[in-house]
């Protein structure tokens, strides 16, 4: 058995961990912080960067958004039916966390947009070999762990907190469990959850957002996250929330290059298995409005289609829609690509030199499928006069071969579950406060309402990181007032 003591024990290691650890240590508290894993970062690891309003790196790069102007667009997209004082708390504190982490050591590459209709809000981290991309923001992580152990703050690591210990209603410890089976103990003051919530728990997916992992549902799955903070804040009293998925669209199955994947990724016809269009494939480019579309289409599928002279365009011409993500301006090798991705059986893109074969290869509505595709024709040749899509997007479907390629709502994790307040004090059902109970993170994420805010991106990393300062430095000051009024 282990036996620990100090102020403070923060519950997993990610962004919002390592900032409620960093914070609470700067405020001069002892602390703990404990991950499940042998690695530090959690899905952030893997991530590029925060969001940021009004900050340096904006200024530097001429493209400032305003705290005001970034608030009132996620209120209204969100219909005022989240957390309005916690949004702002968050909004206000991002350009001082930007700054908290340059004081860290950590770059900026620039502040990007995700898609071209995005706001330039992320904050792109240079990577130590200077090649900013997915995974980037590994490098923040290493500086924040720095800076956490410049700080005093313990670590211990493949270990799982089981409990959080209350006593007289207030919180006093957490105990758990070694890799080797140890028991561990820790009594303290206070305590923070920042597990990232359920998303690598299918079944716990399946029970409480009705997703089904690999048949209608392709998302990021961290095998560590299967929900033990989202348990134990409830075993303590914690009120719960409603669980989403962080929707994204997505193109699954194997041997995908970039130029498949880019392809896939630009505004043309998208029908249903009845062969039906119901998107305006305009906005393809918002992976999240993607995603909502096709979440209520039979089989939760959408099918993108293209013909043989858009792909030559693609390739000679360059590509209509580029992300920051999927940088590519043109899908040159996509003939080899695609037969390469077909042979080795990927069983969700499609290729064939007839309408009628494409619709039967991929399961669609034959009849429909070439009505829609004659419709859609006619609107390529004067305009679309069932969605309105810009007509420069318009490419006609007449010259095969032609390509689809099956699209799912896929997810980067899970949002939501712990009810906190805009303090990040966890709450019961009834908006109680339990005394030195905090959460941050995934785990608290209902500030979306429906639909993860795309334009305005960076948002995950931005809340996670934020209110993870904010849990810290709000536990300080917690703390200070129980050991004034214990004296």
């Amino acid at each position: 058995m282990q036996k620990y003591s100090c102020d403070f024990v923060v519950i997993a290691c990610g962004p919002s961990g390592l900032a409620a650890a960093i914070s609470a240590a700067e405020a001069g508290l002892s602390v703990i912080a404990i991950e499940k894993s042998k690695r530090f970062g959690g899905a952030a690891s893997a991530g590029m960067g925060p969001l940021g309003l009004d900050t340096a790196v904006q200024k530097r790069d001429l493209c400032t958004v305003s705290v005001d102007k970034a608030f009132k667009m996620f209120m209204e997209y969100t219909h005022w039916r989240v957390d309005a004082n916690l949004v702002r708390k968050y909004f206000e504190k991002s350009a001082d966390t930007i700054n908290w982490l340059s004081d860290m050591g950590v770059e900026f590459y620039k502040a990007a947009r995700y898609f071209p209709g995005s706001e330039a809000t992320w904050h792109i981290v240079m990577p130590e070999n200077g090649k900013p991309g997915p995974g980037a923001a590994g490098t923040m992580i290493k500086r924040m762990v720095e800076r956490a152990e410049q700080l005093g703050v313990k670590f211990l690591m493949e270990t799982a907190v089981q409990h959080i210990r209350k006593e007289d209603g207030k919180v006093s410890g957490i105990s758990g469990k070694t890799k080797e089976g140890e028991e561990i103990f820790i009594d303290c003051k206070a305590a923070v959850v920042c597990t990232g919530g359920l998303g690598g728990d299918e079944k716990q997916v399946q029970e409480r957002t009705g997703f089904v992992y690999n048949q209608d549902f392709f998302g990021f799955k961290l095998p560590n996250m299967v929900g033990d903070g989202i348990r134990m804040a409830a075993e303590a009293g914690a009120g719960s929330t409603e669980i989403s998925m962080e929707l994204v669209i997505s193109l699954p199955g194997g041997h995908l290059t970039e130029s498949v994947r880019a392809a896939f990724a630009q505004p043309n016809l998208l029908v249903n298995l009845n062969g039906e269009r119901f998107f305006n494939e305009e906005f393809f480019e918002n992976s999240t409005f993607a995603a909502n579309a096709v979440n209520i289409q039979k089989e939760r599928c959408g099918i993108m289609v293209f013909d043989d002279a858009a792909k030559d365009y693609y390739i000679e011409k360059g590509v209509d829609v580029q992300s920051f993500v999927l940088n590519v301006s043109n899908i040159a090798g996509f003939d080899e690509a695609i037969d390469k991705c077909i042979s080795k059986g990927n069983p969700y893109v499609f290729k064939a030199d007839t309408l009628e074969e494409l619709a039967e290869k991929a399961g669609i509505d034959k009849e429909k499928f070439l009505d829609t595709v004659e419709t859609y024709n006619h609107y390529c040749d004067t305009r679309d006069a069932q969605f309105g899509k810009r007509h420069d997007y318009m490419k006609p479907i007449r010259k095969g071969p032609f390509y689809a390629a099956k699209q799912f709502p896929g997810a980067y994790g899970s949002l939501g579950g712990i009810k906190i307040n805009h303090n990040t004090e966890v709450v019961t059902q009834d908006f109680e406060v339990i005394p030195g109970l905090y959460a941050a993170g995934t785990d608290t994420c209902t500030i979306y309402g429906d639909s993860y805010m795309f334009l305005l991106p960076g948002n995950s990393m931005g809340y996670c990181l934020n209110t993870g300062r904010m849990a810290g430095e709000n536990a300080a000051e917690y703390i200070r007032k129980r050991d004034c009024n214990n004296i």
